[in-house]
């Protein structure tokens, strides 16, 4: 169905009309038998104007013959789709699949684990399987490089930052309206105030976003098919010790498409690692707890290592002279030894006293078409949170704006990032076989793939980008 979804908004741009919203979708259950039964699909093909939206200008000489050949052209298309999308028989199949899986792999489990029966239950209550998810194995089928990146960390670096106003302006205002138990958080966990803020800001929108999955079925379904079974076996059967424990009541189980919980966005994982009672009410609510929430996010920072008193990194200009194969955690320097090669900061300024003892890594998340940085180890703590070079930028960029003032980069985003991810994918294979390390073929561009590209430029004679462009995708295939 997402496939299905994905065409028919590609034909509908294609042909001028109003994109169509995704299908408002029930599942018709089966009080003998929670969870199965056919599921249906109220596809919107004559969605509604919404206030303030124009519909696309016609072209010139267009009328109703027109209109009526694109309705004839959406009619054959969405016929084809039907018939080539998966059918009731075989979404009913696999979720009987699932059903069994959950009574027969996952239950035994989770009662060795001291999950009883009755909390087994409650939480698999009217839950099936989720199709829509992304990143799905059906069952038979290998696992494939998505051709489009579904993540926006990992897209277009440009583009990433191009709404941080929002997290910046509402961070400043909870800064200022959280300020006492910003300054308890930073005494006792070392971790600046608007820090948490901005993460607060990036993961929930304040708490004000709304989280609309249910956490249980988004899990299951992703420890059965997704391509990462491990990761979210351990998160569901964690969701099961969580409402076991009674730190939360199942119809507060609500996620992010990944399993994320409440307004910092914690796995089950680390909700049991790391979520604390902030506000000292006798329990840890990261759901409606700002302090909670601020508190939980603190600790996670500083369980997983920040250096009280060191910054998160610099916005630096770097010569030609110092290759840009140089990034990446353990290419570290000394941040005097980085001056002494001609890197810079920006405008002028000094780095601190303090720092230029200390140790700092180059990052370029553009290459040589972006912005460029010194980060310090307090970045990679941020990374901990999630695992992106340009989200771990986007909260201590944010940070520095909630409290410094709304300044952007002084470098600009290039055009770069248009790549489709299995494009990508395809020039990290041409770099493994060539003996480059570029971090597995995934279709990311992380450090190991930036300053392998770097590298093998440098090695066939070519000015280092050390960012995939098709060109590279061609030379490399």
């Amino acid at each position: 169905m997402g496939l299905f979804v994905a065409l028919l908004r590609v034909m509908t741009a294609r042909l001028g009309w109003a994109t169509p919203s995704p299908p408002r979708c029930a599942r018709h259950l089966s009080p003998a038998l929670p969870g199965r039964g056919s599921r249906v699909c109220d596809w919107p093909f004559a969605r509604p104007r919404e206030a303030g939206e124009r519909w696309p200008a016609q072209r010139d000489g267009e009328g109703a013959f027109w209109t009526l050949s694109k309705r004839a052209a959406f009619a054959a298309l969405a016929t084809i789709l039907l018939a080539t999308s998966v059918t009731p028989t075989a979404a009913a199949k696999i979720d009987d699949q699932f059903q069994a899986w959950l009574t027969g792999d996952l239950w035994p489990e989770a009662s060795r684990q001291g999950i009883s029966r009755k909390i087994f239950d409650a939480a698999f209550a009217g839950v099936g399987i989720n199709l829509d998810l992304p990143d799905l194995v059906m069952p038979g089928q290998k696992p494939k490089t998505p051709k489009k990146q579904h993540q926006a960390e990992f897209g277009s670096p440009g583009s990433y930052f191009s709404k941080i106003g929002g997290v910046t302006s509402g961070g400043r205002t909870r800064f200022n309206a959280n300020a006492a138990t910003l300054r308890e958080l930073e005494k006792r966990f070392g971790v600046p105030g608007e820090i948490a803020v901005a993460i607060w800001g990036r993961e929930s929108g304040f708490g004000t976003a709304k989280i609309p999955h249910d956490a249980f079925q988004v899990m299951a379904t992703k420890a059965f098919l997704a391509t990462r079974k491990e990761m979210f076996r351990k998160e569901v059967l964690a969701a099961l010790q969580m409402l076991e424990q009674g730190r939360v009541a199942r119809p507060a189980f609500k996620s992010s498409w990944a399993g994320a919980l409440g307004q910092p966005q914690f796995m089950p994982t680390s909700f049991l690692a790391h979520a604390i009672d902030f506000d000292g009410d006798g329990s840890a609510d990261i759901w409606k707890s700002t302090s909670d929430t601020l508190g939980s996010i603190a600790n996670y920072l500083a369980h997983f290592g920040w250096q009280k008193g060191r910054d998160w990194g610099f916005e630096v200009t770097v010569p030609q002279t110092v290759s840009c194969a140089l990034e990446g955690p353990d290419q570290g320097k000394k941040i005097a030894d980085w001056t002494k090669l001609g890197v810079a900061r920006v405008g002028g300024k000094l780095f601190p006293a303090h720092e230029l003892r200390s140790e700092g890594f180059l990052l370029m998340p553009a290459g040589r078409s972006g912005p460029s940085f010194i980060v310090t180890p307090n970045f990679y703590v941020l990374k901990a949170y999630n695992e992106s070079d340009l989200y771990a930028l986007f909260i201590g960029h944010a940070a520095d704006r909630i409290a410094h003032g709304d300044k952007p980069f002084a470098g600009a985003w290039g055009a770069v990032g248009g790549l489709y991810r299995s494009d990508v994918a395809s020039l990290q294979r041409g770099l493994e076989k060539q003996g480059f390390d570029v971090g597995g073929a995934d279709g990311l561009p992380g450090f190991k793939t930036r300053r392998s590209i770097g590298a093998w430029q440098e090695k066939n004679g070519q000015a280092a980008t050390c960012f995939p462009d098709s060109g590279l995708v061609k030379a490399l295939r």
